[in-house]
């Protein structure tokens, strides 16, 4: 194997070990080094099958590189470095090594040829993202990881028996576009659609990263969803029942963001809003609908981090994250409060940033597949996402109320990635040109029209207006929003303790009268065979016993005398 044909994901994934054998200094240069050393060698991979080995009869295909796979491995790569510039003074090693376990297997996933290697990547994905849940070490991160690790174990379990009953059917493994229509397919989208946080098992996004650390969640609003998302655009291009699971989780998210009082729950349901234009783009399935998907899986971890970073700056200077608690930040947070509102400008597809020249993509792919249905949700969604993430996120966690906290700012190294990855939002935006060469289809969509620019203005716009004629309704309140996971959580917990209450009531009546019938039942044996003139407590004289000893004796002989 050449170092052309090296897995990428294997430096980080290897690398991840020797960060708590090393020094300090040490580490810090690996912890920045290694994403740079795995970004080599991805835009050193040509277009090919490589790293090409097999298992019990099947083919594993570790490297299948075209502009797909190096789409998506080099935003991972950015981000595993800039989120570990950020995370440069993050106490817990065991989160550094699980981040970069969770950032190798994923780039590995994209990488994959085949379902089994995509498997084993897909698992180590699952296992380590769940230790840096765990790595926080508190009560409820603890309950929390253990509830992610059990859903994604579910989706987990449902790709395994897909993948089997697949290769039963087709006797490949090879990870192809297919359709679901079989019983392994149907299984495999569904695994798929787990790990992109689609409804009604999609709480555990929210859930979980919510209660990570401050640089913990920045990390994991990148790969998992994603690597989702590449699978989908590889497997499932054009089926037309994610249209409809994507518009759903759009509005969704849109409307749990607005009732949401953690910045970072916010900020949580606003990726399962996102994941959604993506999974509506995968269903459209045309060329401008699956560049846009890609274009925006790129920009959004971007911009998805930066507003992350600013909200774990906040948590990290001031240890609140309900918007409750917080509000007029920016007058000690002034380069937070910029980046932060530079990120809500992105998510909300403002001109001249990186959001505006990806999602339209998507809005622009539907009109011309005459969804027009399809495309006026899209638009509608759009000033949804600038009233949650655009104007709320800042709105209450930087503006509002003065909360009379004067926490300054991070420290360098949380600033100098903020001040990256806002440039990053800013540079695609002015010069989209740099993402559209990456894409895998030729791009012959102009995002700067006029025609586009002033319709997107007009509805960022009226979004802000009617936030803030709202603002009475928008205040949050020391109050809990319930979501699907209540039902697994709490309802079906309780349903199933009164259910095995009656089943233990029931089961314990029929042993009670099953028992006293027994008794009685044996009582009366013994009475009969056990009393005085019963049969069995006769006495018999032994002449007796001799006498049929003997007729039983004579009877055997004479069958023996007529047998011969």
């Amino acid at each position: 194997m050449t170092m052309t044909s090296f897995p990428p994901g294997l430096v980080l994934l290897l690398g991840a070990f020797l960060l708590p054998i090393v020094g300090k200094n040490v580490r810090s240069i690996l912890i920045l080094a290694l994403p740079l050393v795995t970004l080599g060698l991805v835009w050193n991979l040509p277009n090919g099958l490589f790293a090409i080995s097999t298992m019990l009869d099947y083919q594993l295909i570790l490297v299948r590189s075209d502009s797909l796979s190096r789409l998506f491995a080099t935003v991972f790569c950015i981000m595993t470095f800039a989120g570990g510039l950020y995370a440069l003074k993050q106490k817990s090693v065991m989160e550094l090594v699980a981040v970069f376990v969770y950032a190798g297997s994923a780039i590995g996933a994209v990488f994959s040829g085949d379902l089994i290697s995509l498997f084993i990547f897909w698992e180590i994905m699952a296992v380590a993202s769940t230790m840096v849940i765990l790595s926080v070490g508190s009560n409820v991160g603890n309950k929390v990881s253990m509830r992610y690790l059990l859903v994604h174990i579910f989706g987990g379990s449902l790709f395994l028996v897909g993948i089997l009953a697949y290769v039963l059917d087709t006797g490949s493994t090879a990870f192809t576009s297919m359709q679901p229509d079989s019983f392994g397919t149907v299984l495999i989208l569904s695994g798929f659609l787990i790990n992109a946080a689609a409804p009604p098992l999609s709480a555990w996004l929210s859930d979980a990263y919510s209660e990570a650390s401050f640089s913990g969640t920045v990390f994991l609003s990148a790969f998992t969803t994603k690597t989702a998302v590449y699978v989908l655009l590889r497997g499932f291009p054009g089926t037309e029942i994610l249209i409809f699971i994507g518009v759903f989780m759009i509005f969704y998210g849109i409307i749990y963001a607005l009732l949401e009082n953690d910045m970072r729950r916010i900020l949580a349901y606003s990726i399962v809003n996102q994941v959604g234009f993506m999974v509506t783009g995968i269903g459209i399935g045309t060329e401008m609908a699956l560049n846009g998907v890609a274009a925006h899986a790129f920009t959004h971890i971007i911009y998805k981090a930066l507003l992350l970073m600013s909200a774990g700056s906040v948590l990290y200077m001031t240890g609140k994250r309900k918007c409750t608690d917080l509000g007029g930040l920016f007058q000690s947070m002034p380069l937070t409060t910029i980046c932060g509102i530079i990120g809500a400008l992105s998510i909300s597809s403002f001109p001249l940033t990186s959001g505006f020249i990806s999602k339209s993509m998507i809005s622009q792919s539907a009109a011309d597949a005459n969804l027009m249905i399809v495309w006026f949700f899209l638009l509608a969604a759009s000033a949804g996402v600038f009233l949650h993430a655009g104007i709320k996120f800042p709105w209450f966690v930087f503006f509002q109320k003065d909360s009379g906290l004067r926490p300054p700012d991070p420290p360098w190294n949380m600033k100098l990635a903020m001040i990256l990855f806002s440039g990053l939002c800013i540079g695609l935006g002015i010069w989209p040109e740099l993402l559209y060469d990456m894409l895998p289809y030729p791009v012959t969509y102009e995002p700067y029209t006029v025609t586009h620019v002033v319709n997107m203005l007009q509805i960022l716009m009226f979004s802000g207006f009617a936030f803030f004629l709202m603002l009475p309704l928008m205040r949050r309140t020391l109050t809990i929003t319930l979501d699907f996971d209540w039902i697994y959580r709490r309802a079906l917990p309780v349903v199933l303790q009164n259910a095995f209450s009656v089943i233990w009531k029931v089961d314990s009546a029929i042993r009670q009268a099953f028992l006293i019938r027994f008794n009685q039942s044996l009582a009366f044996v013994a009475r009969r065979y056990q009393s005085p003139s019963s049969l069995l407590s006769r006495t018999y004289p032994a002449g007796s016993m001799v006498m049929w000893v003997a007729v039983i004796l004579a009877a055997y002989l004479i069958l023996s005398f007529i047998s011969k």
